[in-house]
């Protein structure tokens, strides 16, 4: 294992990206997208960072372990300075603080952007996520039940807000 390196993410990394996403589309509830993702479809997702649209990844050797984000709230202008952020770690890269270092890089990152107010939908139950999110100061401020349905069961989705 070399040293892990948190980077902003590059056209070079979106198949390693591609590939982590997609384990975890196939495999849990913590995103509802059903299909995976095409790499098309991630190349077009890849456009729309710049500003206070971050892309990190992190990176151990030359394997991608996890990447956050931060990208547009809602589309409508008066949200420009909301924005929605997440992480996902490799699935066989867990227990590492892999997370917290992207949130932390994220963060930094954000604090000079014109940001207001930061936000994650975590589906629940997933207690490895609410205290990463808790540790970085988010609290929650919404719960909604089954708000999705994945693998013929619904999912709870509590939503969370920080000020970065």
């Amino acid at each position: 294992m070399s040293e892990l390196v948190v980077r902003p993410g590059s056209r070079d990394d979106l198949e390693q990206l591609n590939d982590l996403y997609n384990h975890y589309v196939r495999t849990s509830a913590c995103t509802f997208d059903i299909e995976e993702i095409s790499m098309d479809e991630r190349r077009a997702w890849f456009e729309g960072f710049g500003g206070r649209y971050k892309l990190l990844v992190a990176v151990d050797g030359d394997r991608v372990v996890g990447y956050s984000h931060s990208k547009s709230f809602r589309p409508k202008q008066a949200y420009e300075t909301s924005v929605e952020v997440t992480a996902y770690v490799a699935h066989d890269a867990h227990g590492r603080g892999i997370g917290s270092q992207l949130y932390r890089a994220l963060f930094d990152g954000l604090a000079d952007d014109d940001v207001h107010r930061a936000y994650a939908g975590i589906t629940m139950p997933n207690p490895v996520s609410v205290a990463l999110h808790e540790r970085f100061g988010f609290k929650q401020v919404a719960y909604f039940t089954e708000q999705g349905r994945k693998f013929d069961k619904y999912w709870d989705v509590a939503w969370f807000e920080k000020k970065p």
